[in-house]
């Protein structure tokens, strides 16, 4: 049994053990094959979730390459539109440029055109006045013409005395005319020597009124008790006639006139310190040499304090202040000087108030004008001291004592010597014209001044062609307006010679007159 079981056994085993060895090289070719389709099947997986991941990185990068490309294209483009729209606008723009230009150069067309056609409408019209003009011109031709035959019919007519005096008229109105013209000519050759003959007139002048001009301004009459005193005046030997005029610098004239003794001097300061000292010596009555010397600089003090009230009381009565000291006591010496018979300083106050009432109607500076009309003669006060006309003395006090420029040059323009550049300048020539031509303001009688002035007239419009004639500046000028018709710009300038000769005839006048032929034509028309 036992070997019947070993062997049924053994054949089992034979016949199990390949069974089972086949099942388990099965089972383990099952989990191997299992095993490497495990590993294979991880390895696909990593290579398809690779795959996956280039695919995915691909498509990521072909994306942003084709966003990209897109970007780019579109910019692209749009910087092709934008190049075109750039152009179509360049385009556009010349074309408005030259629709502009043609615009332009149509509007200068028809302006040129207007222009053009206004131009010929004047030619027409011209063409058509001067049409009339030759037909008025024929016209006057043939009367004329009828005129000369008619002259000729006349001259033959004509006896030999006729024709002589006919031709003598002619004649002298053809020699009248050149002898204008002469003179005209001589005249404008007579300028290049004008200076020297002004100074040899000036001094013929001079020498003829210098006796009369110095009685009149120099002198001063001092009246005596009675004529004994003229002996004593002079003193044993002339001592104290002497001593009288070395202390004072006037001369004293002793003459036959009764109780009255002349001062002479050219110096009205000195000629008053003179009069006074002279007048306190006759109520003294102790005439000496040394009483002299204390009389006349007791005088000479009491003349300071008259002139420096003089000028503080010219200041007060024009409301003008801020001189200088020495300035006042200048303006003070006008008291004692005069011109032409007019107390300079009273003279100086009044241009002061006229100049300010000036002033003040045209809205100009009235302390200005208050100011240079106060000190415009201020000059007349050294006259006789400095050389120099009174204006340039006037000047060079005002710097002196530092007055503005506006006040220096009213003083300089106030007779033209320089050309008056302001306003306050003109109102001061003005005022002080004023003052000086005004009727009785000088030594003139106001019926003498009137008959001047009329007599001035009418030499004046005695003449053939004068129109109009006007005295002015108290009779120093005459304005004569002419006919132009009548007169012409020769005959003008022979006319004034011809009226200054005649005034030089029959009036007497002092200084000089100014003969002012005026001739004007005006061309008047209305536009309807």
């Amino acid at each position: 049994m036992t070997l019947l079981f070993s062997s049924s056994t053994a054949v089992v085993l034979a016949v199990v053990l390949p069974i089972v060895a086949l099942i388990v090289g099965a089972a383990v070719g099952i989990v191997v094959f299992r095993a490497i389709q495990g590993k294979k099947l991880g390895a696909a997986k990593q290579v398809a979730n690779k795959m996956v991941e280039d695919a995915v990185n691909e498509v990521k990068e072909m994306r942003k390459t084709a966003t990209r490309e897109a970007k780019e294209e579109l910019a692209k483009e749009r910087s092709e539109q934008e190049r075109e729209m750039r152009e179509k606008q360049a385009e556009l723009s010349r074309m408005q440029q030259r629709l502009i230009q043609r615009e332009e150069t149509l509007d200068k067309k028809e302006q040129q055109l207007d222009k053009k056609s206004d131009e010929l409408d004047a030619q027409k019209a011209t063409l058509t006045q001067k049409h009339a003009e030759a037909d008025k011109l024929k016209a006057e031709l043939a009367q004329a013409n009828s005129r000369v035959l008619d002259e000729v019919q006349r001259v033959a007519t004509m006896s030999k005395e006729e024709a002589k005096a006919q031709l003598i008229d002619a004649i002298r109105d053809e020699a009248k005319h050149d002898a204008a013209k002469m003179v005209r000519e001589i005249d404008a050759e007579a300028k290049e020597e004008a200076e020297k003959r002004a100074k040899k007139i000036v001094s013929l002048a001079v020498q003829r009124c210098a006796v009369d001009h110095s009685a009149e301004i120099t002198v001063s009459t001092v009246p005596l008790p009675n004529d004994e005193m003229k002996g004593r005046i002079i003193g044993r030997e002339g001592r104290n006639i002497r001593a009288l005029e070395t202390a004072t610098g006037c001369d004293l004239i002793i003459d036959d006139t009764p109780e009255a003794v002349v001062l002479s001097c050219f110096d009205p300061v000195r000629r008053e310190v003179a009069r006074i000292a002279l007048e306190k010596l006759i109520s003294d009555g102790r005439i000496h040499p040394g009483r002299i010397e204390d009389l006349v600089e007791k005088a000479q003090k009491e003349v300071d304090v008259k002139i420096k009230e003089a000028g503080e009381n010219a200041m007060y009565e024009t409301g003008v202040f801020g001189l200088a000291p020495e300035l006042v006591k200048i303006l003070g010496r006008l008291r004692f000087r005069t011109s032409y018979g007019q107390n300079v300083l009273r003279h100086s106050i009044e241009t002061s108030h006229l100049a300010a009432v000036m002033a003040g109607e045209l809205g100009a500076n009235v302390m200005l004008c208050k100011r240079a009309g106060l000190l415009h003669d201020i000059g007349k006060a050294l006259d006789h001291e400095i050389d120099g006309t009174h204006v340039s003395i006037g000047v060079d006090v005002a710097k002196k004592y530092k007055e503005s420029k506006e006040v220096v040059h009213c003083i300089a323009a106030h007779h033209n010597d320089v050309d008056p550049e302001t306003i306050e300048a003109v109102i001061v020539q003005c005022a002080d014209a004023i003052s000086g031509a005004r009727p009785g303001a000088r030594r003139e009688s106001l019926d003498n001044y009137v008959k001047r002035l009329e007599k001035l007239e009418e030499i004046a419009n005695s003449f053939e062609g004068v129109e109009k004639s006007f005295a002015v500046q108290a009779g120093r000028e005459i304005r004569i307006i002419v006919k132009p018709e009548v007169v012409d710009d020769v005959q003008a300038m022979y006319m004034s010679k011809e009226i200054a000769k005649q005034i030089e005839q029959d009036m007497q006048y002092p200084g000089q007159i100014k003969v002012n032929v005026i001739r004007e034509t005006r061309a008047v028309e209305y536009a309807k």
